[in-house]
């Protein structure tokens, strides 16, 4: 009976910080389909704000799309080869060189941003550029990726599979991509998945190195929030929420599917 009462408990606690934090969510996308927030329902509702939106910063949803691929490209290319060398090669080194990677996590966005304009804020062109957002948000997201990929290569004997693809004469190279990658795919989509909604959503940062021509959806949300009128900013919130939800329900589907192969 006790482990009832408790279990009914935890329900009811799940279910009201459930609804503490959806309830915020809920309201701002009703805030975005009323003609007035401040008169409610009976104002009716409308999709001119979201018109609007898309009108206005259209362009920020496609850059910000963009840099979140290219820096989930990036971190890839970088983090699973960097993350499997780390690990093959082991040792105080290794152990060293993981921290480094993984500083910006607990350096303040604006700092990091800060670090970078100091260093290449001269080169004017790649300052003005949309890849300098990206080169922040590499460096912001590449350590999810490095430990997401290590916490699997420390699960499986991967020096054995090695070993065994070298018995047969697979150069390295071979032996990283049909032996390695196939054993660390779960870890390669749990870390693909941080960096996209990592990237896409980051606002410190991208706020500080972002020009007005390289503006990302997060900072143009803030800059709508700042001075445009409630029902505008909401929309933006809706206009965000359309794009991110399906893209992590794919990658979580793909996430799924993988595992799957994997079992089976």
């Amino acid at each position: 009976m006790h482990r009832r009462w408790t279990s009914l408990a935890g329900i009811v606690v799940t279910a009201l910080l459930t609804l503490f934090l959806v309830i915020p969510v809920l309201l701002s996308v009703y805030a975005g389909l009323t003609v007035s927030y401040a008169r409610g329902m009976s104002a009716g509702f409308t999709l001119d704000w979201v018109r609007q939106v898309w009108e206005l910063y259209s362009e920020t949803v496609w850059r910000s799309l963009a840099v979140a691929l290219l820096t989930l490209m990036l971190t890839l290319l970088i983090g699973v080869p960097g993350a499997y060398a780390l690990v093959r090669r082991g040792g105080r080194f290794a152990r060293v060189v993981e921290e480094i990677v993984t500083l910006p996590v607990a350096v303040p966005g604006l700092a990091l941003a800060l670090a970078l304009i100091l260093s290449y804020g001269n080169l004017g062109i790649f300052r003005q550029s949309t890849l300098f957002v990206v080169v922040g948000h590499v460096l912001f997201t590449l350590p999810f990726m490095m430990r997401a990929v290590i916490a699997v290569l420390e699960t499986i004997d991967w020096r054995t599979l090695d070993e065994g693809a070298a018995s047969l004469g697979a150069p390295a190279w071979r032996r990283f991509i049909d032996v390695i990658l196939p054993n660390v795919r779960p870890g390669v989509v749990a870390g693909a998945l941080t960096v996209l909604t990592l990237s896409i959503g980051e606002f410190n940062l991208t706020w500080m190195l972002h020009t007005p021509m390289t503006k990302t959806l997060p900072v143009g949300l803030a800059d709508a929030y700042a001075s445009m009128r409630l029902e505008i900013a909401s929309a933006y919130t809706l206009v965000f929420l359309i794009m991110i939800i399906p893209l992590l329900i794919g990658i979580q589907l793909v996430a799924g599917l993988t595992e799957k192969r994997m079992t089976s």
